[in-house]
């Protein structure tokens, strides 16, 4: 048998050389090899109370799936997980593992937690590498639901109900399935193949797609029941993005972080002639700190920016990207302006230039030095502004990455359906909204949130349809 690793720090995740990576859109982080899985796997304790498996909102058996990884028997592995996530390849890329799982496991107490997000990584990766077998179709149970959007929480509850039998059609707004998954996070840290496999998965579980149809215009949610569909689950996400209201935001070459990320990972924009146009070099400032702030500033830099700022109101303490995101841009050089807040885009107007539009192009960004004061009512320092501290930062294009909120077409189009001030979904425990039959999870319920939390919450309605259809 073999010895267990009580080494307090992880296995290294090899990546590409920042210098490189920084001037492609390839994977950032490379995955372990099968001795560095191992080897990171005998550093689990095996605790009899798991609480790893409490900190995971989709309750994968972490111990049992790691167990096998030490055993060598990596597919055994990949079933486990499997029995609770139905995208796995894609939780071991972008979880935030690190304030979740890792963030209650032991071997974190007095060092590193067991890298249990780079194990998931490496066992979905081996199973789509190496295992040719075709996921069994269940027979139908002869009920019909309707899933609203293909994203992480769609996804979800659509495999779990494909699972048990359920004929499940999911609509996608866009041409191509996956949600936020493929026109919100980059190739360089989520590769379009592994969604596309993953997807693959559910079609083959039964699971139909229908792309470009958008609820609420094309269909409506009464049309779906009309159609013989039994229960409905809504996760349409929170694609309508925030501004500050500040001058200068319709200038040209101003971006929300959905519009620009949208136009490089679903669009293709990088290409040297693309469909969609997308403003490539110069000068970036992108406002905010979260992890959409840091695939969008990547993302400038990849496109050929000279210099990337990050502009951001608190300081580096507060930021809530992943550290492992900020770490990854800072090796690859894009500059933090912290403790800044923009009070305005400069621009020009030239009607003599044809490529001038009406409102003109970006040439600055007014900023004011903030200063930390009291916890908000989320305990965070308030950022407070410092009298006479203005300054002009040379850009020539801005991204606002502070936020999104959920799509305000369902509940538009939805009679009954009741929401709350911010425009989320009311639901109860089991993600019931205010309708019979209507279920709803993820961003369009939360507002913009992380990816497993929204697969908690297609696992948690899920459960809830099953349920309610077997009655």
């Amino acid at each position: 048998m073999a010895t267990a690793n009580m080494s307090p720090q992880r296995n290294v995740m090899p990546t590409q050389d920042p210098k490189v990576r920084a001037h492609n859109f390839d994977e950032v982080a490379l995955g372990y090899s099968e001795e560095a899985a191992i080897d990171e796997a005998l550093r689990c304790l095996n605790c009899k109370n798991m609480p790893c498996v409490d900190g995971c909102p989709v309750k994968v058996h972490i111990p049992e799936f790691i167990a096998k990884i030490r055993e060598g028997d990596f597919e055994g592995a990949y079933q486990v997980i499997s029995k609770s996530s139905s995208l796995p390849a894609v939780c071991g890329r972008v979880c935030p593992q690190e304030t979740q799982c890792e963030a209650k496991c032991i071997r974190g107490v007095k060092g590193e937690s067991v890298g249990i997000g780079r194990l998931e990584r490496f066992v979905a990766d081996w199973h789509n590498t190496y295992c040719k077998d075709e996921p069994v179709r269940p027979e139908s149970n002869g009920h019909r639901v309707a899933i609203v959007g293909s994203g992480p929480s769609g996804l979800t509850c659509a495999g779990d109900l494909a699972k048990k039998g359920y004929e499940v059609t999911v609509y996608e707004a866009l041409h191509t399935a996956g949600g936020v998954l493929v026109y919100g996070i980059p190739e360089f840290r989520l590769p379009k193949a592994i969604v596309a496999k993953e997807v693959d998965t559910l079609t083959k579980l039964g699971v139909k797609i229908e792309t470009n149809v958008v609820i609420g215009k094309t269909l409506t949610i009464d049309e779906m029941f009309d159609m013989g569909y039994e229960a409905v689950f809504v996760g349409s996400g929170a694609g309508l993005p925030n501004f500050m209201g500040i001058p200068g935001e319709a200038l040209s070459g101003v971006y929300s972080a959905n519009e620009f990320l949208t136009r490089s990972n679903l669009m293709k924009a990088y290409l040297d002639n693309p469909d969609t146009p997308i403003m490539k070099g110069g000068k970036v400032a992108v406002v905010g700190g979260g992890n959409v702030a840091m695939d969008a500033a990547r993302t400038a830099l990849r496109l050929g920016a000279e210099t990337v700022y990050i502009v951001y109101r608190r300081s580096m303490e507060e930021l809530p990207a992943r550290r492992e995101e900020v770490e990854h841009a800072e090796e690859e050089g894009i500059e933090f302006k912290l403790l800044c807040n923009p009070t305005e885009i400069l621009g020009y107007h030239n009607p003599e230039d044809p490529r001038d539009p009406k409102n003109g192009f970006v040439t600055g960004m007014k900023c004011i030095r903030m200063e930390l004061g009291e916890p908000d009512e989320k305990g965070r320092r308030r950022p407070v502004e410092i009298p006479g501290s203005e300054f002009e930062l040379d850009v020539d294009t801005v991204v606002m990455s502070i936020g999104t909120s959920p799509n305000p077409l369902i509940k538009s189009t939805t009679e009954g359906l009741e929401v709350n001030r911010r425009g989320g979904i009311v639901v109860n425990e089991d993600g019931l909204t205010s309708r019979s039959g209507v279920y709803a999870g993820g961003d369009a319920v939360t507002g913009a949130a992380t990816v497993i939390s929204a697969m908690g919450a297609g696992k948690t309605a899920a459960k809830a349809i099953d349920e309610y259809l077997s009655k």
